[in-house]
């Protein structure tokens, strides 16, 4: 896959890209996959059935979908768990679901979610767009987040990530490149850079708590 340059990627190649500055899902289908996040994980802790199918066509379309839980406290929240597809391989509300069982119970960070938490965890998730190859010169903080990727190690880093941490873009890529276990200036060395947005809400949204 060619890289494209910075006009290509802007004027041509933003189909996938500039669709996710709007908001694409309803406030109903955000507060359903929260819900489908929460009842996987309950449902496991508990023994419970599985999700059941959806039948609207924006949550059975196949996305990317990391999913991010939080553990409230009296001090404030902490991080529990962080699981995500990047490729789209499933539905996206069966992703949702699948991540939010893997963030809960598998991510090698943390003991596995206890009933107790189950009831205090925050979801975040973010919903991704279609991967798009990007020059270095093209990526923006805030708006993309990466996949760099070289032989078969890949790290990817969400669009949150380099706000939160402060970071510049040649920081972001530098991150990234260690993400992926490569010295950090492999973006400058033929590193294949791939660029999506994501679309992020969770439980904490005022608009999302009712």
């Amino acid at each position: 896959m060619s890289k494209l340059s910075e006009k290509a990627f802007e004027n041509s190649n933003t189909s996938g890209i500039e669709s996710h500055r709007q908001q694409e899902y309803s406030l109903d289908q955000r507060q359903t996959l929260l819900r489908i996040a929460h009842d996987a994980i309950l449902s496991t802790r508990e023994g419970g059935p599985a999700v059941d199918a959806l039948s609207s066509p924006a949550l059975l379309e196949p996305r990317g979908v990391f999913t991010t839980l939080y553990l409230l406290r009296e001090s404030g929240r902490e991080l529990r768990g962080c699981v995500g597809y990047a490729i789209p391989v499933a539905p996206l509300y069966r992703a949702v679901a699948e991540t939010a069982r893997a963030a809960a119970f598998d991510d090698s960070r943390f003991m596995p979610v206890t009933l107790d938490e189950a009831g205090r965890l925050e979801v975040s998730l973010s919903v991704l767009s279609p991967l798009v190859p990007i020059t270095p010169e093209a990526v923006e903080v805030g708006r993309h987040g990466l996949i760099i990727s070289q032989g078969a190690r890949r790290g990817l880093l969400l669009p949150q990530v380099p706000v939160e941490h402060g970071w510049d873009r040649e920081t972001f890529l530098e991150q990234t490149c260690r993400k992926a276990g490569l010295p950090i200036d492999a973006w400058r060395n033929n590193a294949l850079i791939e660029a999506f947005t994501a679309e992020v809400f969770g439980d904490r949204d005022s608009d999302l708590s009712s």
